[in-house]
C-alpha cells in the first residue's frame, strides 16, 4: 500500500428528497427490501416509522428523510420505497428511503470532508464527486444518536487504581471522522480523567504522530476509525508502520461494521487490535494490553 493506492469501497446510492443523492457503504448493509407494512411502535421518536420482522427478529425502521430533516414519506411514496437493513454499532436498524438508485465502486481517498459551514448537525461525513454528481455520505452514527439519544450514554467502566494510573501515564491519540464516535471515545477516557489528543481525520493524525515524536513525547496508543475520508484507518496504520523514524505506537483500529473481513485486513496493515465499536470496556482493556506491551 502506498499513498497513491486506491481504497475502493462499494456505496449504495439513494434519494431522500428530490434528485439529491446520498450514499452509505455496502459493508453496513445486510439486505435491501421493497417496502412492506410496518408494525407501529407507540411512544417512539417521530422519525421511527415502525418495525419489521427480519430473519426472526423485530427490527426498528427509521424514515431516513424525516431523521435528517426532510419531509416524511407520503403513503404514495411508500409504494415505491425501499427498506435498507443495516448493521451498525452491533445492532440491526432499518431505514426507509425514497428510491434506491445503484451500487457503485468509489475511491475512498477521493471523499472530501464536508465544509465546516454545514454546522455540527450535518448528517454527513463526506462528499464524493461522481461524474459531476455530488454524493453525500451519511453519518449513520449521528443519525442514530439523534433518534436514540440514550445511545450516547457511556456506561461506567470499573478500573483498578493501578489500571487507571497506567492509562494516565500514556500518550493517547484518538482519530474518528464522526462527531458522535469521537464523543463516545472521549467520554470513555474523560470519565477516568485520562488525558488524550484527538483529531477528525487520518492526515491530521499522522502529522500529530510526527510532531509528538519530534517533541520527544511520542504517541503510545493510537486509536483510529477505519472508515474515514482521505487517509483512512488502514492506510494510517500502514503509514505509521512504514515510518522507521517514529517510535511505534500500539495501534487499535475500530469499525462500526460487524465484518470479519474489515478486522482481518486491519491486522494485515499492522494494527495490533481491531474492535467493533463502540464498547467502552473493550476499548480500555485494549489500551491496557497496549500499555503492557509497550512497557
Amino acid at each position: 500500500m502506498t499513498s497513491t493506492t486506491k481504497q475502493l469501497q462499494k456505496l449504495l446510492l439513494f434519494h431522500l428528497s428530490g434528485t439529491r443523492l446520498f450514499g452509505i457503504g455496502t459493508l453496513k448493509i445486510r439486505e435491501i427490501l421493497p417496502f412492506r407494512p410496518l408494525a407501529r411502535l407507540p411512544h417512539s421518536h417521530p422519525a421511527i416509522a415502525g418495525a419489521i420482522s427480519f430473519r426472526g427478529s423485530s427490527v426498528p425502521v427509521i424514515d431516513m428523510a424525516a431523521a435528517v430533516g426532510y419531509p416524511q414519506l407520503t403513503p404514495e411514496e411508500l409504494n415505491t420505497a425501499s427498506i435498507i437493513i443495516t448493521d451498525v454499532q452491533r445492532q440491526e436498524i432499518g431505514f426507509v428511503v425514497r428510491g434506491v438508485q445503484q451500487i457503485i465502486e468509489a475511491d475512498w481517498k477521493k471523499v472530501k470532508a464536508p465544509p465546516a459551514a454545514l454546522g455540527d448537525r450535518a448528517f454527513i461525513t463526506g462528499l464524493l464527486d461522481i461524474d459531476g454528481d455530488i454524493i453525500q455520505l451519511l453519518d449513520l452514527e449521528l443519525l442514530l444518536a439523534n433518534v436514540y439519544p440514550e445511545s450516547l450514554e457511556t456506561p461506567d467502566v470499573a478500573l483498578t487504581d493501578v489500571q487507571s494510573e497506567t492509562l494516565k501515564a500514556l500518550n493517547i491519540l484518538l482519530v474518528d471522522d464522526s462527531r458522535v464516535a469521537r464523543k463516545q471515545l472521549c467520554d470513555a477516557l474523560d470519565t477516568k480523567d485520562i488525558s488524550y489528543q484527538v483529531t477528525s481525520n487520518g492526515d491530521d493524525a499522522l502529522q500529530s504522530l510526527v510532531d509528538n515524536n519530534d517533541n520527544q513525547a511520542p504517541i503510545d496508543i493510537l486509536v483510529s476509525d477505519i472508515e474515514m475520508p482521505g487517509l483512512d484507518g488502514y492506510e494510517l496504520a500502514f503509514n505509521v508502520r512504514d515510518n522507521s523514524a517514529l517510535k511505534q505506537p500500539y495501534i487499535i483500529l475500530h469499525t462500526s461494521l460487524n465484518s470479519e473481513m474489515s478486522l482481518s485486513y486491519a491486522n494485515q496493515v499492522g494494527a495490533d487490535e481491531a474492535l467493533t465499536k463502540f464498547d467502552a470496556d473493550e476499548l480500555l482493556q485494549a489500551m491496557l494490553r497496549g500499555a503492557h506491551q509497550s512497557g
